[in-house]
């Protein structure tokens, strides 16, 4: 019996409710002694699930009778709870698999028992029977959860918890075998928010008009390719919409980058608004099942960026009961994915009692300001396993890591796969690792050739006060406004200071090189006694170190919004050049004090993002003509 994608109430005395397990549906046929599994469609599973054919006969045999009963084969986490279909992978199509273990039978339906068929009895007569049958279950036959009349409580969980969503079930059902009937109803969770339509494609067989929208969201001044919808359309829609579209046409695609269709694709200016319901972003930024729901006229094309998941309060409650179990436990995303987090007890900061899960709960407290500046940004992870008073290491290759953290080869420095920023994955799955900081690439995987800023990397000599930094800081910054060129500082988290200069597009690192060490050799030329490019630490004198060779393809320095692995367990934190006038303490921002600071502030830094660059033809000629004095 199938379950049909339809509306249900959530609190209707005529209904139960379900967690919708996501695994393998299994027909169980326990008879003679052995115990048998049947797919959906008829395939024999027993072979590839020998540890639950060995239960269900162990556990058949004190019954003394013939069974038929429904389930789901469901994976198990390191906890023992269900988990996602995904982890099921390895044993789909494996028969006789050398490793068993970590899945289980989640039994729903009583089918026969004995000779008694109960298919035309009502559900709740065989829920009853089942649960005699089953009573408490084992770690491996489980029975499902239920619960009767009003769902909301068990939708709530399943929302908050990234669950696939819920079974409402007619509780006066009968079981009507392999048909798709309204009586049990899958109840899926969607997402919903706006998308700008940048063009359309050209339509397949009989349909008309058109076959997909192409959809995209705004970073920063461009326009960012999400993904296509082709349904959610009638006729009368479709005619509608093409009316629309046709005065929009344009020649280029108005996308960031162009991205591939199946068809033939039209590109229109971004003005049109629609709203789509879908079930999930993809780890490469991609919409999965979207649908459209109708065009909007509320809001500007302009202001219609991705809705994060504000995964703060979730995911530090989360954290904090994990941590106060002394245990390893399971994290659920705000995705749905669930990421087994360790140690989380562990000192990383001794002298501050500061621990690895304070590191998680500061990134989940400003994941929403600090993904944007990650995003498609390959990561090298440093990474502090024993805290921030042993050895760290560096780790550039991406290795056995899970299928929700997204990963691409990177083949301009060395061909590797490397973690990709810019997913709450991602942020939590290198916390786990211990990589304190996010150390992100100048350039995205799109064009990892061309640096979208450059950085001038304030290193001061010991025993320079940080008071120094802050002036070396202000002659940049005047220097950049001779040049009509704008600067970002922001706090390394450590002893020094940042400031990032945006790039225009297509701006090679080797350009973006050369414009930090024009500016570099400007500052030191007029204030020698304060200010130095030289390399060796010893021929600085008590000096601030301005280096450049941090915008090198390949190189990192630490995000803004990154936490640090500093004796004061310090962020790297965007300012405000009104900060930097006045003077500011650096040891104050810690990722103890940041998330009040960037909630109150904001996010700082996304200037920086919408900035169109730098006229690097201004600077030269600058540069030119001071040569020449």
């Amino acid at each position: 019996m199938l379950a049909s994608l339809t509306e249900a109430p959530l609190d209707d005395p005529a209904f139960v409710y379900e967690p919708k397990y996501d695994g393998i549906r299994a027909i169980v046929d326990i008879s003679g002694g052995r115990a048998r599994l049947w797919s959906r469609l008829g395939n024999e599973k027993t072979a590839q699930f020998p540890e639950i054919a060995s239960a269900l006969e162990h556990w058949g045999r004190r019954m003394k009778r013939a069974l038929i009963l429904d389930g789901e084969i469901v994976a198990l986490d390191a906890n023992g709870s269900p988990t996602g279909f995904q982890s099921l992978q390895g044993r789909i199509h494996v028969h006789h698999p050398a490793a068993t273990g970590n899945t289980a039978l989640i039994l729903f339906d009583l089918l026969k028992d004995g000779s008694t068929d109960l298919r035309d009895r009502p559900l709740t007569e065989r829920r009853a029977r089942l649960e005699k049958i089953v009573g408490k279950g084992t770690p491996v036959i489980r029975i499902s959860r239920q619960v009767g009349g009003d769902g909301r409580a068990l939708m709530k969980e399943a929302t908050e918890s990234g669950w696939e969503g819920l079974i409402a079930k007619h509780a006066a059902s009968k079981y009507a075998s392999g048909k798709r009937t309204p009586d049990w109803r899958k109840l899926k969770l969607h997402q919903q928010q706006e998308f700008v339509v940048g063009g359309w494609t050209e339509p397949r067989h009989t349909r008309s008009h058109f076959g997909a929208l192409l959809l995209g969201i705004y970073e920063g001044r461009d326009l960012v390719y999400c993904g296509h919808t082709g349904t959610g359309f009638n006729e009368k829609e479709l005619t509608r919409l093409m009316r629309l579209l046709t005065p929009l046409e344009v020649a280029a695609p108005p996308f960031r980058d162009r991205p591939k269709t199946n068809e033939k694709p039209h590109w229109t200016k971004p003005e049109l608004i629609a709203q789509i319901r879908f079930t999930e972003w993809t780890a490469d930024r991609r919409l999965r099942h979207p649908v459209y729901l109708g065009l909007r006229d509320d809001k500007r094309p302009k202001d219609v960026h991705r809705e994060q998941v504000q995964p703060s309060g979730e995911l530090v409650a989360q954290l904090d009961e994990i941590e106060k179990s002394k245990r390893d436990g399971l994290l659920l995303l705000p995705g749905g994915a669930q990421l087994k987090v360790t140690n989380l007890g562990k000192l990383f900061w001794p002298k501050l009692k500061l621990t690895k899960g304070d590191v998680f709960r500061y990134y989940a407290q400003v994941a929403p300001a600090i993904l944007p500046v990650v995003a498609d940004r390959p990561l090298v992870m440093k990474r502090f396993p024993n805290g921030v008073d042993a050895p760290p290491f560096y780790q550039h290759r991406a290795e056995k890591v899970p299928a929700f953290v997204r990963t691409q080869t990177v083949s301009v420095v060395e061909k590797r796969p490397q973690i990709i920023g810019g997913t709450i994955e991602a942020l939590m799955y290198t916390t786990q690792l211990a990589a304190i900081s996010q150390d992100p690439w100048f350039s995205r995987v799109q064009h990892p050739e061309f640096a979208d800023f450059v950085a001038l990397d304030l290193d001061p000599s010991d025993g320079v006060p940080f008071s120094r930094v802050l002036e070396v800081a202000r002659w940049i910054r005047d220097e950049l406004e001779t040049l009509g060129a704008m600067g970002m500082p922001k706090t390394s988290g450590g002893r020094g200071l940042h400031i990032y200069l945006p790039l225009p597009p297509s701006t090679p690192y080797d350009a973006g090189l050369i414009l930090c060490q024009i500016i570099a050799a400007i500052v030191t030329q007029k204030h020698p006694q304060h200010a130095t490019v030289e390399r060796a630490v010893a021929a600085r004198g008590r000096r601030v170190y301005i280096d450049c060779l941090q915008n090198i393809l390949g190189k990192t320095l630490a995000a803004a919004y990154s936490a640090r692995a500093s004796a004061y367990a310090g962020v790297s934190t965007p300012l405000t050049w009104a900060e930097v006038d006045e003077g500011v303490d650096r040891e104050a921002f810690t990722i103890r004090t940041v998330p009040d600071r960037v909630r109150q502030t904001g996010d700082l830094w996304a200037a920086l993002r919408q900035s169109k660059g730098v006229d690097l033809a201004r600077i030269a000629r600058h540069a030119g003509r001071a040569g020449k004095r």
